[in-house]
């Protein structure tokens, strides 16, 4: 991942894990370099499929590095003095992986079909869904909800709702990108709004 990111996606990366680990503890910095490994492997597989269709992005900049890691790091800032716990910011990391899973994945599978009039789309295209790319965003949040039991102890349930989250958060940002296509934000904006959503929803579960 580090050969992947720009210097200065680097600096505002080591800017947030620091953020992460001094208002979080090791376990929170732990699960975000497990968001990175599945963004590696979800990048890297399916290389020549997505070289072929012209939808590999190998390298990232630091707006990536902003949008994927902002809202997760003010949720650990937020939670350290209001008293959130651990859930919010888990449920934020599962969106991220579940969108993360639905953009690298989906396109491998399925037919992708917009949200905007439900008409067949080329792989890749924001704001549409394929079932493969459902499939793929469930698992990724999925996966976060499990490393989570091991980091923080949380029990199969609220996992299940974490898991939940992350893809309610894949679902958001897809509709969003509805409007990406039309011009009105990027992958960026929607990004920080599957995060955010993911996180709302951790707040309601802990409510």
């Amino acid at each position: 991942m580090v050969a992947m990111l720009d210097k200065p996606g680097l600096a505002l990366t080591f800017i947030f894990g620091l953020t992460i680990l001094l208002l979080g503890d090791f376990s929170y910095l732990v699960l975000v370099f497990i968001f990175l490994l599945l963004s590696v492997l979800a990048t890297k597989y399916g290389y020549y499929e997505k070289k072929e269709m012209g939808i590999y992005e190998h390298d990232r900049s630091w707006e990536n590095v902003l949008s994927n890691g902002l809202v997760p790091t003010i949720v650990v800032a937020l939670g350290y003095f209001l008293g959130w716990g651990p859930i919010p910011y888990i449920c934020s990391i599962a969106a991220v992986t579940a969108d993360k899973f639905a953009s690298e994945l989906g396109v491998l599978g399925g037919d992708p079909v917009s949200l905007d009039g439900l008409k067949e789309v080329a792989p890749g295209t924001s704001g549409a869904v394929s079932s493969t790319g459902t499939l793929m965003s469930l698992a990724g949040s999925a996966a976060v909800g499990i490393a989570a039991m091991f980091l923080f102890g949380i029990t199969p349930n609220i996992a299940l709702l974490v898991a939940l989250a992350g893809f309610a958060g894949g679902l958001v940002d897809t509709l969003f990108g509805v409007f990406e296509e039309k011009g009105f934000g990027t992958k960026g904006t929607t990004n920080m709004i599957c995060s955010i959503v993911g996180a709302l929803i951790g707040l309601m579960v802990i409510a």
